[in-house]
């Protein structure tokens, strides 16, 4: 398990929703909602689905239920839309449906997208594991669509000596956070780093701590 030290660059929210943070989702996102009223033989699956296709970046952020930051690597980002635009672009191929059934796949194709955005960001955290010691990585913020990065601390040390230069290097760098920011990045499980008998915390500090967790 690795020890996830997030670092959030932020400004004024200017989106919500992961997928509104591609470059094409207006494009695309205004013609599915231009053209819904030619899907549906039934005309109360229009205002249905066009609320659907409005509100699918705000109950995108409301469904994601992340313990850790909304935070998506450009690559996953694309990736994930365009998993979304193809089976859009599919549905839209079709001409109109029965009752209830666009709607349905649009409800699908939601719960699809939040399904990959959720593996997309968890997979990002899971992979700093595969590190030895302090890492960083290039994000997007999916709450405002700015440019964020996430450190965190991967445990796949091969040696003693890297062990040592791994945990040396991230009490140099809580240090460091501590007297730039005033503020702590540690995640509240390893706040023990961080207690006030450890003003100047040693290497055995660190490894007594790790231990308890």
């Amino acid at each position: 398990m690795a020890l996830l030290l997030c670092l959030v660059v932020t400004t004024v929210a200017l989106a919500h929703g992961c997928l509104h943070c591609h470059s094409n989702f207006s494009e695309k996102f205004s013609f599915y909602r231009h053209h819904v009223n030619l899907k549906s033989w039934w005309v109360g699956d229009i205002p249905v689905s066009g609320a659907l296709l409005t509100d699918w970046s705000d109950n995108t952020m409301k469904e994601l239920h992340l313990a850790i930051p909304a935070e998506i690597t450009w690559e996953k980002l694309d990736q994930v839309a365009r998993a979304v635009y193809q089976r859009m672009d599919r549905l839209y191929q079709g001409k109109m449906y029965f009752p209830g059934y666009f709607p349905n796949e649009l409800r699908n194709i939601f719960r699809e997208q939040v399904h990959l955005l959720q593996n997309a960001i968890i997979k990002s955290h899971i992979d700093c594991q595969h590190h030895c010691g302090i890492f960083q990585y290039e994000t997007i913020s999916c709450s405002n669509c700015t440019d964020s990065h996430v450190v965190c601390f991967g445990y796949n040390c091969e040696s003693s000596e890297q062990w040592k230069a791994a945990v040396q290097g991230l009490l140099n760098y809580i240090k460091w956070h501590k007297q730039d920011t005033g503020m702590s990045l540690v995640s509240p499980a390893f706040r023990c780093l961080e207690s006030p008998r450890l003003d100047n915390p040693t290497l055995e500090n660190a490894v007594e701590c790790f231990k308890q967790h």
